[in-house]
């Protein structure tokens, strides 16, 4: 059993969801899981949706899920012949699970209406996406992730119940079905059959669940690139492809905040040492990154900047040293507020704290915190985190640059500057 995720860019164009089926159609005689995610920018669109309705704009929210549906519609149109009934049919269904919500006032909180609205994109993508299988010869089952991954009704960021979602899913992928499935990611539903979105991630952390469950001999996902980089390409055109990594080294890539795999995804893999490919759903003979276990050696510089930062400078007000409770209230702070700490570094008597910068709640956090230190915010600063640092690219990433702090370890040296 292999799973595949494929995401948003992958099912943007009839062109790219061809290419999808070809690249499903080298595994056709094994058993195979394929999670889709939404289309493109469906997920943006009907956020919009949702924020209208939310606002008792009705009538405008009505008229942007049009157009949500017509780019479906003209989609299935280009690609489906035989199956383009049966197609429609199961889309008109999902058109109309949304609209009756829509027609109706808001009572109950936004997070709930979000998800009963923007799950919607990956039930749409992967319908017809099982259709254009099926008219091409890939016989495969189409499935509910709502009717197999149970969670709970913490709406936007559901927690899964592992053992209703493992029954569920070894029932639905048994012997004596088609040995391909298609399903959703990012979505699953309540004790109540309300619908639930599993938080960022939540497409990869769904394959993740069911490689898992399943006991996965691998989990691909694919995207628009060669693979894991050392860099952001776009900043740095030299990056270059990492071939092999393990878990661990990947987790410590998304904290420090490189655009990889999110941690969440990793645990359920690690937890069974299943390997993890990234591989390019443009080209599928590149080798792409995998990862898994095994210890790794002579890595190259990782590279991640992260702007948009701010710098809070905490003092001691009565210059007592910074100790254990003032401490503790202040994480306590990051953790009502919602705020995870980029970098910190204490002195005696002050203490640095590096956050992205979202102006409403850094202005929370500076007031909350004035009751225990004075405050100062310094803003606009760009912060360049290098794994397996050495002297020559730390002097060249950081050379003419205004440095503000900087932290080191054997490992990770963090530099923040202007």
């Amino acid at each position: 059993m292999k799973v595949f995720k494929f995401g948003g860019a992958s099912v943007n164009s009839v062109e790219r969801i061809r290419n999808l089926a070809g690249i499903v159609k080298l595994y056709n005689n094994e058993p195979l899981v394929v999670i889709i995610s939404a289309m493109g920018k469906t997920t943006n669109g009907l956020e919009k949706v949702v924020e209208s309705f939310y606002a008792g704009n009705r009538d405008e929210a009505l008229q942007l899920f049009e157009a949500v549906k017509q780019h479906h519609l003209n989609i299935a149109k280009y690609l489906l012949v035989t199956h383009f009934n049966k197609c429609l049919s199961q889309l008109t269904d999902f058109f109309t699970e949304v609209e009756w919500l829509l027609h109706d006032k808001p009572v109950r909180e936004f997070d709930y209406y979000y998800d009963q609205v923007v799950c919607v994109g990956e039930l749409l993508s992967t319908s017809i996406v099982s259709h254009y299988l099926n008219e091409t010869k890939i016989e495969n089952e189409w499935l509910d992730v709502r009717d197999l991954v149970r969670t709970d009704n913490n709406f936007r960021d559901a927690g899964i119940d592992w053992a209703v979602t493992e029954e569920r899913v070894k029932n639905a992928v048994g012997a004596g079905s088609p040995a391909i499935h298609v399903t959703q990611g990012f979505i699953g539903s309540t004790d109540d059959n309300e619908s639930t979105t599993l938080g960022r991630e939540g497409s990869d952390y769904t394959a993740a669940i069911f490689a898992n469950i399943l006991n996965a001999e691998s989990l691909s996902i694919w995207k628009d690139v060669e693979g894991v980089m050392n860099a952001d390409p776009k900043l740095f055109p030299e990056a270059q492809l990492i071939p092999e990594l393990n878990f661990t080294e990947v987790i410590e890539m998304a904290y420090y905040g490189a655009q990889v795999i999110h941690p969440k995804t990793i645990k359920p893999l690690q937890n069974k040492g299943i390997p993890l490919h990234v591989k390019c759903f443009l080209d599928p003979s590149l080798p792409g990154t995998v990862i898994h276990r095994k210890n790794i050696k002579h890595l190259p510089p990782i590279v991640v900047i992260k702007e948009n930062q701010s710098l809070l400078h905490l003092n001691s007000q009565d210059f007592s040293f910074v100790g254990e409770e003032p401490m503790s209230r202040l994480y306590q702070l990051f953790g009502k507020i919602k705020l995870r700490p980029n970098l910190i570094q204490t002195g005696a008597i002050s203490v640095q704290v590096c956050l992205d910068f979202r102006a409403e709640k850094i202005d929370q956090l500076a007031s909350e915190a004035a009751g225990m230190f004075d405050v100062q915010v310094e803003k606009e600063l760009s912060l360049l985190t290098i794994r397996h640092y050495n002297t020559e690219i730390l002097e060249k990433l950081t050379s003419g640059k205004n440095i503000v702090l900087t932290q080191r370890t054997k490992e990770t040296v963090q530099v923040l500057f202007k």
